[in-house]
């Protein structure tokens, strides 16, 4: 099992790194990605945090992958920060896509689309098909989230998904251990957003390393 989109007391998270990574150990997860909020003041540290914790997460049979997620940028930097992280070390990087319920710039589902560092968008809201055609060709996934709120457009998310051809991932954006998720409700969440069973199989049975070394 994997969930590439977490947080944890580096940002606006409940949990250390390595709780959070024990207790997605006991649920069965071999691939987990801490992707805290990140921009200019604080990409950086977040990398260096979570590098600092791959050991530990091995110990309990955790492939910890360090990432981040860039939150509420302007769109004209993502492209930028984004690169900047891959080069800082960073295995993954998501965007803080136009989710309905948060006032993130327009403008930010293209940019994270269009650009070969980010790995996925995340809750990308009411995305277009253009959109979705650029992920599909620059190889980003697109979200498909449990969190509240911001799972209100999965069912639409996987329409267009489907339409456009692109790739989907199925993540917590986990900010607490009442938001992780164990095998059965990861297959609810992608049954519920509208996945048909042979799809939801694949979904998240996902090659991770193929997601991140773009060879799907």
């Amino acid at each position: 099992m994997y969930d590439l989109h977490t947080h944890s007391t580096l940002t606006d998270g409940e949990l250390i790194p390595i709780e959070l990574v024990r207790r997605m150990a006991v649920l069965g997860y071999t691939t987990v990605a801490i992707t805290d909020h990140a921009d200019p003041a604080n990409l950086h540290f977040v990398i260096e945090a979570v590098q600092k914790v791959k050991e530990a997460a091995l110990l309990y049979g955790v492939n910890l992958l360090c990432g981040v997620e860039l939150t509420h940028l302007p769109p004209a930097m993502i492209a930028s920060c984004a690169c900047e992280a891959k080069q800082s070390g960073a295995d993954i990087v998501v965007v803080h896509g136009e989710t309905t319920v948060e006032p993130v710039a327009e403008g930010t589902n293209s940019a994270a689309c269009t650009c070969d560092a980010v790995d996925i968008l995340a809750h990308p809201g009411l995305i277009t098909l253009d959109d979705a055609e650029a992920a599909r060709d620059h190889r980003v996934a697109l979200e498909i989230t449990s969190r509240g709120g911001h799972n209100r457009t999965n069912g639409y998310v996987v329409t267009v998904a489907r339409e456009a051809g692109c790739l989907l991932v199925v993540n917590s954006d986990a900010h607490g251990p009442q938001d992780l998720l164990d095998e059965r409700a990861r297959f609810l969440v992608a049954r519920g957003a509208g996945l048909k069973k042979d799809e939801c199989s694949r979904v998240l049975a996902l090659n991770i390393d193929s997601l991140l070394l773009r060879g799907i």
